[in-house]
């Protein structure tokens, strides 16, 4: 059986897997049905390697997240029975990585926003590559409800377009009374009085 190796990158990341066909479910060569190894580099950082559910663990947990970056939702939970973690730390992003060999102490990642879009965009390609077909235990994608984006939202998001339009409406209500009204508008002869004599 030959082994199949592909590599995905994008600029600061580069994430490569290595695996085999799934004959038992008719797959040929050229297609990764099953997952013998994967290694990452991010540079600047250490390389990062593990098994199916380490990987399967990143897709999970790192997605999700940045979508919700995008919609301006902050994360700080934190689960530890989980092997990946990420959350907000000041302006960087905070990757925990847990090892399944006993002795071996978690490795944290401090990540700006290019190297965790960089990231991203190579978790979203074996998503989508349609050579993968490995059977992953992922949450389908859902969107999120307006509920989840007020209740994420800060006092200032959610009472900032009222205040701007209470803010408006004063400066033009302003304007209005301050501005003189025109005496003379150009084309309007002003009305004579004839009544006197001359």
């Amino acid at each position: 059986m030959i082994k199949q190796k592909f590599i995905y990158n994008h600029n600061l990341a580069s994430l490569e897997i290595e695996g085999l066909p799934d004959f038992s479910n008719g797959q040929t060569e050229g297609i990764i049905g099953i997952l013998s190894s994967w290694k990452l580099t991010l540079i600047g950082s250490t390389e990062l390697e593990g098994k199916k559910e380490h990987l399967q663990a990143l897709i999970t947990q790192v997605l999700p997240y940045a979508r919700k970056q995008i919609s301006g939702i902050s994360t700080r939970k934190v689960n530890n029975l989980l092997p990946v973690n990420i959350s907000n730390y000041g302006d960087k992003h905070l990757m925990s990585l847990s090892s399944s060999r006993e002795g071996v102490q978690p490795l944290d990642l401090y990540l700006d926003d290019a190297e965790l879009s960089d990231l991203v965009f190579c978790l979203d390609e074996i998503r989508h590559d349609s050579r993968i077909l490995i059977d992953w235990d992922i949450p389908l994608d859902k969107p999120m409800t307006k509920g989840e984006l007020v209740r994420n939202s800060s006092i200032l998001e959610r009472t900032m377009p009222f205040f701007t339009g209470a803010i408006a409406l004063i400066v033009t209500s302003g304007l209005l009374v301050i501005l003189p009204m025109p005496t003379n508008i150009e084309g309007i002869v002003p009305k004579q009085d004839f009544s006197s004599n001359n």
